[in-house]
């Protein structure tokens, strides 16, 4: 059997500690990343066999199983690229990189050319996952803005996968000529953030949500309708003093009835029979509980007569009785 044939044979064996792999350090980064306070959105995959096999064949590897490294995949999509930094940095200190970071962000400025801007790191997965011979797989992980990975995403189909023959150099031109509109929107969005932030009513109810975000995060990795908590994190504003601390008080919060929240989110929360089976408890799956559930402690009648103005009441009824308060 060739080396070609047996890396191929070990791969199909191994996939799935692979993926279990790959998936085990998605979460590792996505806990710290929440901690952190860095807004991403974090996915993994491992290699399918088909695309292993067809890059063992198609490359001249003289040893197929090490020289494809990107075996296991982890992928970091950030709002813009003031993120990417706070991104990278994230994962040095969080896990142990193989070599430097494949980095060509500052090799971009040739006013003549346009390149796709990398931005990679190969390190040792988290979790206890090991191969055959005893050693710990490796997880490519790409860090991206939200522009460059639609970019990417959408010209890696058209010009790396082609049906038949090669893309035609005026194609893989204008597709090229898209990372100009990349880089601009990158930067707009940035701009707006940082606009946005330094708004008086916009800040408190983006950071408040951000926050809440933040700390939900540390209870379940579900997603969430981010519409719907703005129009709720509007009227829960109204109940906090403006010259409060509120973030600081939220954090304590949660820290302090961590025990009560995790009951919460477990019999009524996303993964719960409630939310499953009934699709009650809707807010229980939304970062924003975690406000409510502090409120309906420490500002019950407050709220609740701001809320009966503005939305329904039967949402804040099942949150108080998921909280286990009457009201």
């Amino acid at each position: 059997m060739s080396t070609s044939e047996a890396a191929q044979e070990r791969y199909r064996r191994e996939r799935p500690q692979i993926e279990c792999a790959a998936r085990l350090t998605a979460a590792h980064i996505r806990r710290r990343a929440a901690r952190a306070r860095i807004s991403c959105e974090v996915s993994f995959r491992a290699k399918e066999v088909r695309s292993f096999i067809l890059k063992a064949q198609h490359k001249d590897y003289h040893d197929p199983w090490a020289q494809i490294t990107d075996k296991a995949g982890v992928r970091i999509v950030v709002q813009h690229q003031g993120l990417l930094d706070p991104a990278l940095e994230l994962v040095r200190e969080t896990l142990t990189l193989v070599g430097d970071p494949e980095d060509n962000r500052n090799t971009l400025g040739a006013e003549d050319r346009l390149q796709y801007p990398r931005l990679h790191v190969q390190a040792v997965a988290w979790g206890d996952q090991v191969s055959e011979d005893g050693r710990p797989y490796e997880c490519e992980i790409q860090i991206r803005t939200e522009a460059t990975d639609l970019w990417a995403r959408m010209s890696h189909k058209l010009m790396y996968k082609p049906a038949s023959t090669p893309v035609p150099s005026d194609v893989r031109r204008s597709l090229y000529r898209l990372i100009a509109l990349v880089e601009l929107y990158d930067l707009e969005v940035q701009r707006g953030v940082e606009a946005l932030a330094d708004h008086p009513d916009v800040a408190l109810s983006n950071n408040l949500l951000d926050e809440a975000e933040h700390i939900f995060r540390t209870f379940t990795d579900h997603d969430y309708r981010r519409d719907l908590s703005e129009e709720i994190v509007d009227v829960l504003v109204q109940t906090i003093p403006k010259d409060s601390n509120y973030v600081d008080q939220l954090e304590r919060f949660a820290a302090e009835r961590r025990p009560d929240l995790e009951r919460a989110y477990k019999d009524y929360g996303p993964a719960s029979e409630q939310f499953l089976q009934h699709g009650r408890y809707i807010l229980a799956s939304q970062p924003e509980s975690l406000i409510i559930f502090e409120r309906l402690s420490t500002a019950k009648l407050l709220l609740q007569g701001l809320w009966s103005d503005e939305l329904p009441e039967s949402m804040l009824s099942d949150m108080a009785n998921a909280w286990g308060v009457s009201l």
